[in-house]
């Protein structure tokens, strides 16, 4: 599958997923890429993870990071954000 985006490096890792700095191969622009951890996500875990997606996307405040794009990573879901450029704590 080909992806649409360059992994950077990994900026932090959860029980449930890992998050990586990434740019878009099309114009090279920053964003966050979060993946769920599991190779075989449950139906539940996946369902979860639209959801968050969806939320995070219906959001439209200046202060609150931006979604982009929900995608298909290998068996599981990566949810394209916006970088601001900041740090993990």
């Amino acid at each position: 599958m080909k992806t649409n985006y360059h992994i950077i490096k990994k900026i932090y890792e959860s029980p449930n997923s890992l998050v990586y700095r990434a740019t878009l191969k099309e114009n090279n622009n920053p964003i966050i890429l979060k993946i769920l951890k599991e190779n075989y996500p449950t139906p539940s875990e996946l369902i979860r993870y639209k959801q968050e997606y969806e939320i995070t996307r219906s959001l439209n405040v200046d202060s609150i990071i931006k979604a982009y794009d929900l995608q298909r990573y290998e068996n599981s879901l990566a949810i394209l954000l916006e970088d601001f450029g900041g740090q993990s704590l």
